[in-house]
């Protein structure tokens, strides 16, 4: 995906509508990105953390990387400009590429703070919450768990009446979470199994 977005924005340099845009650097900051996300995985704990009887998911340092990152730039690219573009020195067209990735960068921000950094996960042997940044709750009964999916937002975990809990796949201990719901999941249908054989 981010060498995706290098090769086009490295492609629109060549085209006369957007050949004045700053797209080399653009180009520049997502290697950046991409490169200090790779490291950041590396030194990602894989384990979750145990507090008073409950296991519980962190968020990584990617998350806090990609979140106060992007909400740095996206600061920075919104004073350019306000301040700059004051001067009426640059091209309009720079300045609203500029307004416009500050505003995706701020949504970006915002979504992973929401979705990531101000939720928690935790389970034990019997439940799992998810508590989400609006202060609403969720719980699932082991026994309830029917599915483990990855998708676009993460990994959700769905019961058989439709209730789902969603989490970052970047939290520290997701895996450890994932592989847990999964054998719930197996064990549940294959009981569910085994009680509809005896009807």
């Amino acid at each position: 995906m981010p060498l995706a977005v290098i090769v086009v924005l490295l492609l629109l340099k060549h085209v006369p509508a957007t050949a004045s845009l700053p797209l080399a650097r653009a180009a520049g900051v997502v290697a950046f990105g991409y490169a200090a996300f790779l490291a950041l995985r590396l030194v990602q704990g894989e384990e979750a953390v145990s507090v008073d009887g409950w296991t519980e998911l962190r968020p990584s340092m990617v998350e806090y990387f990609a979140c106060y990152g992007a909400a740095a730039l996206a600061v920075v690219l919104m004073s350019a400009v306000i301040f700059v573009g004051s001067t009426r020195v640059v091209e309009p067209a720079q300045m609203l590429a500029a307004f416009a990735a500050a505003i995706l960068l701020g949504a970006g921000a915002f979504g992973i703070g929401i979705g990531g950094l101000f939720t928690r996960v935790r389970w034990n042997n019997t439940l799992l919450e998810h508590h989400t940044a609006f202060g609403k709750q969720t719980r699932l009964a082991w026994t309830d768990v029917r599915s483990v999916r990855p998708n676009w937002r993460g990994i959700t975990i769905a019961t058989h009446d439709a209730r789902k809990v969603t989490f970052s796949q970047f939290h520290s201990g997701a895996a450890q979470l994932a592989k847990h719901a999964t054998n719930r999941a197996r064990r549940n249908a294959e009981t569910a199994t085994k009680a509809f054989a005896t009807l």
